[in-house]
């Protein structure tokens, strides 16, 4: 069974599974447990975000942020075009903070990307991303081990 601590980090915006891989891994979790827990709901953040975005957005298209932030997202439209899931992909992919689930599924609604297309690039996102983390917290606990 997973810490709670780990469940709560891999579901925390802009911590995800950047923070939920090296804590539960860092606690003496197993690491295969922790890495598919973290992948698994990280992934399944996607669809109460898309619903959430979908029902508040009725009410508050006529913010003044809103539209601006939509305006900014529609502008760079056509390069979601050419690049599209795959271009979503690696930007979930990247292990730095603001490029996670919860951000590209908003950049995804926002630039009225079909649902089944995000979901398929954020999810494989998140796996490439959870594998390099993995990989990186692997190694840097075995590399602080050689120095003790």
């Amino acid at each position: 069974m997973a810490d709670p601590l780990v469940l709560l980090a891999a579901l925390v915006p802009w911590i995800e599974l950047r923070g939920s891989i090296p804590l539960g891994i860092a606690t003496g979790l197993g690491p295969a447990v922790v890495l598919a827990v973290s992948i698994v709901l990280n992934i399944i953040v996607f669809f109460p975000v898309w619903a959430v975005l979908d029902v508040l957005y009725k009410r508050i298209e006529n913010w003044r942020a809103v539209r601006w932030a939509t305006r900014k997202a529609l502008k760079h439209k056509p390069s979601v075009d050419r690049w599209g899931v795959p271009g979503l992909a690696l930007f979930v992919a990247v292990p730095l903070p603001f490029t996670g689930a919860y951000t590209a599924t908003l950049l995804a609604w926002l630039l009225r990307m079909p649902w089944r297309r995000a979901f398929v690039a954020i999810a494989a996102g998140v796996v490439a991303a959870g594998l390099i983390i993995f990989a990186l917290s692997l190694g840097v606990l075995n590399g602080l081990m050689l120095l003790a």
